[in-house]
């Protein structure tokens, strides 16, 4: 091979691999909930399509990702190479649990994806329809426990709009908070709660098997053979979303340089076949359409943990 060639081919390689951002990306839950598999969705889709050469993914449960987000931004601030997942479960816990940081303290980059909720219970359960756990609602709203992801988060904001819509106080609904979709799967299958709630994808798995039998999925539209509340006779619409945010103090070359990759990562083939894979919808929304979105969501969020009593 002429030398000339070869030096301008290896030249080539060094450029690429020191313009390819080394990303670590933190899953503010425990393994196995929505925002691990985002995140490790994304650690897949980052390498195999060859936008990032490394991708690390770090775990810090605890209080709806608001333990995480404070030690992401305090511990990541100008890093550029950091990121974090987060979403409508972390804007409620953020209200919830009077978070001193919120994610007006990191830097917002995109909305990701959305996904409907699905109430299951138990295989064994005696609870066959929607209607029957309203019955069982309605008689004593505290027999009905409900096993979902962190305190204000979309699952316990799904059970207390339920609880409202047929008539019960939400305030007097028995929700079991979990760190994560894996734990509180796991609560499901042992029996020690009567139904579960989280995305549709955390429990796709134990469905198709008959271990869970799903009464409704919370969104507009049925999944699959799974009909929606309304459809149920509960009017009740709610979805998930999903985000990506950088550390705080960045500049804007590194946050436009962020958002090219993740451009380019949700327009790839490996992301829109796990998004197909996994049930997720791409609702992906970047820059300033995405920082007015998550203003409007952070307000009409807040309006409705009042409502339901658990934001004063």
């Amino acid at each position: 091979m002429n030398k000339l060639l070869l030096a301008a081919l290896l030249t080539g390689a060094l450029a690429s691999s020191a313009y390819a951002a080394d990303y670590t990306i933190m899953a503010p839950a425990s393994p196995g909930g929505g925002w691990d598999q985002t995140a490790r969705t994304m650690q897949d889709a980052l390498q195999t399509e060859g936008i990032s050469g490394n991708v690390q993914v770090t775990n810090v449960p605890g209080a709806g990702g608001t333990i995480g987000l404070a030690q992401f931004a305090n511990q990541f601030n100008g890093n550029p190479d950091a990121l974090i997942v987060g979403g409508y479960v972390m804007v409620g816990a953020v209200l919830t649990n009077q978070s001193p940081v919120s994610l007006a303290d990191v830097t917002p980059i995109a909305r990701l994806t959305g996904e409907s909720d699905v109430i299951v219970v138990p295989a064994n359960s005696e609870l066959r329809t929607v209607a029957d756990m309203v019955a069982m609602l309605k008689a004593d709203p505290g027999s009905v426990s409900w096993a979902g992801g962190s305190a204000g988060g979309v699952d316990h904001i799904a059970a207390g709009l339920i609880a409202k819509a047929v008539g019960v106080d939400p305030t007097m609904i028995n929700y079991i908070a979990y760190s994560g979709g894996g734990e509180a799967l796991a609560a499901v299958l042992g029996g020690q709660v009567t139904v579960g709630i989280s995305g549709a994808g955390e429990f796709a798995a134990q469905i198709e098997a008959g271990d869970l039998r799903a009464l409704a999925v919370t969104g507009d539209e049925p999944v699959g053979d799974i009909p929606t509340l309304k459809a149920s006779g509960v009017d009740v619409v709610v979805e998930n979303w999903r985000m990506v945010a950088a550390a705080p103090g960045i500049t804007a070359e590194q946050k436009a340089a962020i958002n090219a990759d993740i451009e380019k990562m949700v327009q790839s083939d490996t992301w829109t076949t796990a998004l197909a894979t996994k049930g997720w919808v791409n609702t992906y929304l970047a820059g300033d359409a995405f920082d007015a979105q998550l203003a409007k969501d952070i307000e009409s969020t807040s309006a409705i943990l009042k409502d339901i009593g658990l934001v004063q």
